[in-house]
């Protein structure tokens, strides 16, 4: 079943607001943090299961429940970190074409990559800024 991009970050941040709305309403909404209970609806738009996610914002999954159980609100850089694995996941649904496809390609080894499975590149900002720009890549025709 495809998800509804249009949703993933939907009404706090878009994708298309990320690119053309002031950045200080973006470093506003990072400063503020996200709710577990956002949070909790935004990764139900993606593959990724809690330990994939205690994985990329380098949480223990034991401390993922607790912010469950304690309703919290996750700090700046959890915060920040969040919203960029989202856009790239938003901007891989836009490039692929379904979320189908990008998930496949998410778990694929990649030549262009080190012959490493992107998903690997989601645990750091570094990595995140690589499969952005890989994505702009296919999205333009360079493949390699």
């Amino acid at each position: 079943m495809e998800k509804d991009v249009s949703k993933i970050l939907e009404p706090e941040v878009s994708y298309a607001s990320a690119q053309s709305s002031s950045v200080f309403s973006i470093l506003e909404f990072i400063k503020k943090g996200i709710k577990y209970n956002q949070f909790l609806k935004y990764i139900q738009q993606t593959p990724f299961s809690i330990s994939d996610w205690s994985e990329f914002l380098h949480i223990s999954e034991r401390t993922l429940h607790r912010y469950q159980k304690d309703k919290k609100t996750f700090d700046a850089s959890h915060t920040e970190k969040i919203m960029e694995i989202i856009l790239v996941y938003k901007k891989g649904i836009e490039v692929f074409g379904n979320n189908k496809n990008f998930d496949s390609w998410l778990i694929q080894n990649n030549i262009a990559l080190a012959n490493k499975m992107p998903k690997e590149f989601l645990t750091s900002s570094t990595g995140l800024k690589l499969l952005m720009e890989e994505l702009h890549k296919i999205e333009h025709g360079i493949l390699a």
